[in-house]
């Protein structure tokens, strides 16, 4: 079933919802806690209700209230093996399977949709340095993972994807020695900043050489606290490029201070001609007159969608940088940009390493989000500078990340 949005102007408040990448990798981190931890932060998307999930099978007890997560931890792992369902989390594909791989002797890793495309090379690779045997679907989920991972060194390539080293970081200070972590190009450094600040916070020690070789110390338990997580970046950006095409909002519990990949949304706006303002508790962003900009979205790949939004609306040319990051995700995504922009009369053009939008008249009609979250949140905000509505098919895939995201568009529409 599709979902009609209404051509609209960004005007009011938004309360922006927490990071899923911060909830994400706090659960993960406090299941494996010296006692009992609270996570504020709300609402919950599927890809952090799954992370839930997870950790319950694990032995954690997870309680949910309205604003925060109670978590109870693993303690004494009785089991042998274990079974887990990632669903669509990338994510928690690559995190969770080297934690596992400390608690179980036995473990199968497994997904559904466009997770089971996804390239799982570099965790077994990994794994196996640490002497773990892993059997995969031709490289693919699911994976069986048996023997369990000792310390040690090894070598990874992080130019696919940073989330296999946000698990290394997490499950390596359990084991009994000491490990190291040599990384070659490594993407997204953002990403792996967050993972050694939600560490730190917990009491973990990891120390690095310029993002290149991570020493970590064995024998560390995470302490339990308390942790509040600050405001989802990733979901934001779209209403920051909304407020940039078409009016103003004032985006309230981000911080312009995050260390989140996805804050320099904020660099390619001003870059753009919008105005950013801080305000208190938040910032607000204005429409002014745009103009064609370069953007280079490698390290911050998940931007690409309100970048592409962003670039239909300036005069000119707009070139975005990274696009080899976007193959693998819930979509092949800069082809989904492509097809789905061309039917709203926008023209892009895909040529090795970078996407190039020409800016023009945004018409109204129907799309898709090829169920992919982003690509629905892309089109739905170009509705604010149609002059007929969009409507868009598969409308839904906004829970993986932003199950609010049409409650506060409605919100803010005038």
């Amino acid at each position: 079933m599709g979902k009609k949005i209404e051509s609209f102007i960004y005007a009011g408040t938004i309360n922006v919802p927490s990071s899923k990448s911060y909830l994400q990798r706090a659960i993960a981190i406090t299941a494996l806690a010296d006692g009992a931890s609270k996570i504020i932060g709300s609402p919950l998307s599927d890809d952090v209700k799954v992370a839930i999930e997870i950790v319950r099978v694990f032995g954690a007890s997870v309680e949910v209230g309205e604003d925060q997560l109670s978590v109870s931890p693993i303690g004494q792992v009785s089991a042998d093996s274990v079974d887990l369902y990632c669903g669509e989390a990338g994510l928690s594909s690559r995190m969770f399977s080297p934690i596992a791989a400390v608690l179980f002797n036995e473990v199968t890793v497994r997904g559904s949709g466009s997770i089971l495309t996804r390239p799982m090379g570099m965790v077994i690779d990994a794994l196996e340095q640490l002497g773990a045997k892993v059997t995969s679907n031709d490289g693919c989920l699911p994976i069986h993972i048996s023997g369990g991972i000792v310390p040690g060194v090894l070598h990874i390539d992080g130019a696919e994807s940073s989330q296999l080293l946000t698990g290394l970081l997490i499950a390596l200070p359990l084991l009994p020695g000491d490990s190291e972590i040599h990384v070659s190009n490594l993407s997204s450094r953002p990403y792996i900043q967050m993972t050694l600040n939600v560490l730190d916070y917990f009491g973990i020690e990891i120390q690095h050489d310029g993002f290149e070789i991570f020493h970590i110390r064995g024998n560390q338990t995470p302490s339990a606290g308390t942790y509040t997580v600050e405001g989802d970046w990733s979901g934001a950006s779209f209403h920051a490029v909304g407020a940039a095409i078409s009016g103003a909002v004032n985006l309230m519990g981000v911080s312009v201070d995050s260390t989140q990949a996805d804050v320099r949304i904020l660099e390619a706006v001003r870059r753009a001609g919008a105005k950013v303002e801080k305000i208190q508790g938040g910032l607000k962003v204005s429409k002014n007159q745009l103009r064609a900009f370069e953007f280079d979205a490698s390290d911050c790949p998940d931007l690409f969608p309100p970048l592409a939004a962003l670039a239909c609306c300036c005069e000119g040319s707009s070139k975005l940088i990274g696009t080899e990051r976007l193959v693998y995700k819930e979509s092949n995504r800069a082809e989904s940009i492509q097809s789905e922009l061309k039917k709203l009369g926008i023209q892009v053009v895909l040529e090795a390493n970078t996407m190039e939008i020409k800016g023009g008249n945004i018409f109204g009609g129907e799309v898709s989000s090829n169920d992919d979250h982003r690509i629905a949140m892309m089109a739905a905000i170009l509705a604010s500078v149609s002059d007929q509505p969009i409507s868009i098919q598969k409308p839904m895939a906004v829970n993986k990340s932003y199950p609010s995201f049409y409650d506060d568009l409605e919100q803010i529409a005038p």
